[in-house]
């Protein structure tokens, strides 16, 4: 099979899509493409999940293993230096399967995070994400990756900026009601005790 970084360099040539291929580097996302001045640039990394993961092996598992992925939290954290137009790019190669995750969803979606030990000269821990792929936009095809990046580009203001409840529909999580009903004076009182 090859691999995913392989597939979208295909994809990028064939369709004529000019791009950055950042994948010898550490600092950045694998791919980047668009216009940085019509704020359509936008940067991702890529991941596979290869294999099944070995249940016993991580005990606090809540997800499904076929829904399991385990990323790492550098590589979150290096997504989210990259915000807002970065994202993560996933393909299950067990079911043939494609996942798009924006920073925000990375952000805002339920997860468990440990800390995984790991022992070279001396022995320490490397932090890992264990994340639901139901979280992310499934999709069947790169065309279908790069649509829903589109839509994520076209609906950003509104996400970041407009919508006032809780965003996203999550695997994982109940959204439930708290506190009392704000009414207009509440937010006099917010104003002027902050300004």
């Amino acid at each position: 099979m090859q691999s995913l970084e392989s597939e979208f360099k295909t994809y990028f040539a064939q369709h004529q899509i000019p791009y950055e291929d950042h994948t010898t580097s550490l600092k950045k996302l694998d791919f980047s493409f668009g216009d940085a001045k019509a704020k359509t640039h936008f940067c991702f990394d890529v991941k596979e999940k290869r294999q099944h993961y070995t249940q016993q092996n991580w005990q606090q598992l809540e997800i499904p293993e076929a829904y399991l992925f385990i990323l790492d939290d550098l590589a979150a954290r290096k997504i989210l230096a990259f915000a807002p137009n970065s994202g993560l790019v996933l393909r299950d190669n067990l079911n043939q399967k494609y996942y798009f995750f924006s920073i925000v969803d990375l952000f805002l979606m339920p997860k468990k995070r440990v800390n995984r030990t790991i022992k070279k000269q001396v022995e320490t821990n490397k932090g890992k994400w264990l994340i639901d792929l139901r979280n992310g936009k499934a999709c069947e095809n790169l065309s279908q990756v790069f649509e829903a990046m589109a839509c994520y580009l076209k609906d950003r203001e509104n996400i970041f900026l407009n919508t006032l409840e809780c965003y996203g529909d999550y695997y994982g999580e109940e959204i439930g009601r708290g506190g009392i009903t704000r009414q207009p004076g509440h937010w006099k009182i917010d104003v002027t005790g902050t300004r």
